[in-house]
C-alpha cells in the first residue's frame, strides 16, 4: 500500500479525521465527558430532588418520614406534586400536639384511680 492520498481527496484534512488504525483521540476525550456530564448531572439531580429531607431533618420525627416518604414517592412514580408537597411541608413547622398531651396522661391516670 502506497502513503499516498487519492487525486481526488483533499490535501489539507481536518484534524479530527484519523489515520486508520490509529488512536481517535476526539471520540475518547468526548466520551470521558460524556460519562462526567451524566455522572454530574445525576449528581445534582439527587441533591436536588433530597432539598426537602435535608431541611426537614431538624424537625419532629413524624414530619421527616412524611416529607421522606413523599420524597421517594415523586423519585419513583414521577409525579412533581410529591415532591413540591414535600418541600412545602419540610418548609412548615407543625405545632408539637404530642408533648403536651404526654405530660398530662399521668394527672389523667391520677384522677381516674381516686374514687
Amino acid at each position: 500500500m502506497s502513503d499516498q492520498l487519492h487525486p481526488l481527496a483533499p490535501h489539507h484534512l481536518p484534524a479530527f479525521i484519523t489515520a486508520p488504525a490509529e488512536t481517535d483521540v476526539l471520540m475518547v476525550v468526548m466520551g470521558i465527558f460524556l460519562i462526567v456530564a451524566v455522572l454530574a448531572v445525576g449528581n445534582f439531580y439527587l441533591q436536588l430532588h433530597t432539598l426537602p429531607e435535608r431541611m426537614a431533618h431538624k424537625s419532629q420525627k413524624l414530619q421527616f418520614e412524611v416529607v421522606a416518604v413523599l420524597g421517594l414517592l415523586a423519585l419513583f412514580t414521577h409525579i412533581h406534586l410529591f415532591w413540591i408537597a414535600s418541600l412545602l411541608l419540610a418548609l412548615v413547622d407543625l405545632p408539637d400536639f404530642g408533648t403536651p398531651l404526654r405530660s398530662n396522661v399521668p394527672s389523667v391516670r391520677a384522677k381516674r384511680a381516686a374514687p
